[in-house]
C-alpha cells in the first residue's frame, strides 16, 4: 500500500501524456503513478508502457466515464490519498508536499485542490476549479477566482489555505477511506458536476473541503469535452438539476427547484437570441432526461438521505450568482463579500 497514488484517467489522451507525463514523474517521487485508461482507440497504453514501465497502467475494457473509470480503477489502488489528475494537467515543483501536509494534518479534511491556473494564459486562473469551487442557493457553481467565463490574473490574492465548498475534478485529491466508505463518484452523472456531488456527500457526512493555495498546476481545459460542444452543455444542465435534487432540503427544494427551472429555460432562450441554437436544444433535452428517470432520482434522492441525515452544509453563498452577475454586473469573486474562514474548526 502506498502513501499517495496519482492516479491519471486517459481517452485517446497520447497527446498530453507525452507532454505532462515528464513533469509529473520528476516532482512526484513521493507518491505512485498510475495511468488509467478508459478503453482509448490510439496507442496510448503502449507508449505509456513502453516509456514509464516504472508507471503501473490499468485497462479498462469500455468507456466507462469519467466517474465509472475512476470508481472502476480506484477499487484496484490501495493508497491513504488518491490524487485524481486529468491527462491535460502540467504539475510544478513542490506542487505536491503542501497537499499531503494538509491531509496529513488535519484529519477532518476528506478532499484538497490545489491553485488551478491556464496552461495557455499562464497568469489567469483556469475555469475548472480556479481557487476552488463555490456553489449559490440554486445550486449554480463558480469558483474563486472565476464568476462565469470571468477569469481573474494571479497576483497572489488566493495564496491561503480555506475551507471551500467543492475541489475541481480536474486535480482532486481525497482520503481514500472516505471515498469508498461513499461509495465514490456518482456513475449517473458520468462526467462533470460528480465532484461537486462527492464533495456535498463529504460536508453532509461531517467532513471539510479545502484549497490549498501552496501548490500550483497549470490545466489546459477541455482535453474531453470542450466548451462549444453541446454534449457538455447537455450534462451540465442535467447534472446540476440531479445535484439539488439529491441534496437540498425538501422545505427548500420546493420553491428552489422550480426556480432553478425556470433560470434554466432562462439560459436557454439566451443560446437560441445569440445564435447558439444547438446548446439551447441540449438544455431543453437536459431537462427531459431528469423528466425520463426522476423515479431514479427521487430513489436515490431518499438513499443519500438515509445514509446522511444531515443536510447542513458550510460554504453555500446564499445569493443568486446569476443575478449577481448578470444584474449586477459583479465580476469578481470578491465583490460578493463572501467571508473566508482562513482557520480550522
Amino acid at each position: 500500500m502506498t502513501k499517495t497514488a496519482i492516479v491519471i484517467l486517459n481517452y485517446n489522451g497520447k497527446k498530453f501524456l507525452e507532454q505532462f507525463l515528464p513533469a509529473i514523474t520528476s516532482y512526484s517521487h513521493e507518491a505512485s503513478v498510475f495511468v488509467v485508461d478508459n478503453h482509448s482507440t490510439d496507442d496510448s497504453v503502449e507508449f505509456v508502457q513502453r516509456t514509464y514501465p516504472e508507471i503501473e497502467v490499468i485497462v479498462l475494457k469500455e468507456n466507462l466515464g469519467f466517474c465509472g473509470g475512476y470508481n472502476a480503477a480506484l477499487k484496484q489502488i490501495q493508497a491513504t490519498y488518491y490524487g485524481l489528475i486529468n491527462s491535460d494537467i502540467e504539475v510544478t515543483e513542490g506542487w505536491l508536499q503542501p497537499i499531503v501536509e494538509l491531509l496529513d494534518h488535519n484529519p477532518a479534511i476528506a478532499a484538497v485542490q490545489p491553485k488551478i491556473l491556464s496552461f495557455k494564459t499562464r497568469n489567469k486562473f483556469e475555469y475548472a476549479g480556479a481557487a476552488g469551487g463555490m456553489i449559490d442557493t440554486l445550486g449554480f457553481p463558480f469558483c474563486r477566482g472565476r464568476l462565469f467565463n470571468d477569469l481573474e490574473e494571479d497576483h497572489g490574492q488566493y495564496n491561503d489555505e480555506v475551507p471551500i465548498f467543492w475541489a475541481s475534478g480536474a486535480c482532486l485529491f481525497v482520503r481514500s477511506d472516505r471515498f469508498h466508505e461513499l461509495g465514490g463518484l456518482d456513475e449517473d452523472f458520468f462526467a462533470h458536476m460528480e465532484e461537486i456531488d462527492l464533495c456535498w456527500k463529504f460536508h453532509r457526512a461531517g467532513h471539510l473541503v479545502f484549497y490549498q493555495g501552496k501548490s500550483t498546476v497549470y490545466h489546459v481545459g477541455g482535453g474531453t469535452l470542450s466548451a462549444s460542444n453541446p454534449k457538455k452543455t447537455y450534462l451540465n444542465f442535467r447534472n446540476g438539476l440531479s445535484l439539488l435534487w439529491k441534496h437540498e432540503r425538501f422545505s427548500r427544494l420546493v420553491w428552489k427547484f422550480p426556480l432553478r427551472i425556470f433560470l434554466d429555460w432562462m439560459a436557454a432562450f439566451h443560446f437560441l437570441y445569440t445564435g447558439s441554437a444547438v446548446h439551447g436544444k441540449a438544455v431543453l433535452i437536459a431537462h427531459l432526461s431528469f423528466v425520463r428517470r426522476v423515479r431514479h432520482e427521487f430513489r436515490k434522492r431518499l438513499d443519500t438521505a438515509r445514509a446522511l441525515r444531515n443536510f447542513k452544509t458550510p460554504n453555500i453563498y446564499p445569493g443568486l450568482i446569476v443575478m449577481d452577475y448578470f444584474v449586477l454586473r459583479k465580476r469578481r469573486y470578491g465583490e460578493l463579500k463572501i467571508p473566508d474562514r482562513t482557520t480550522l474548526p
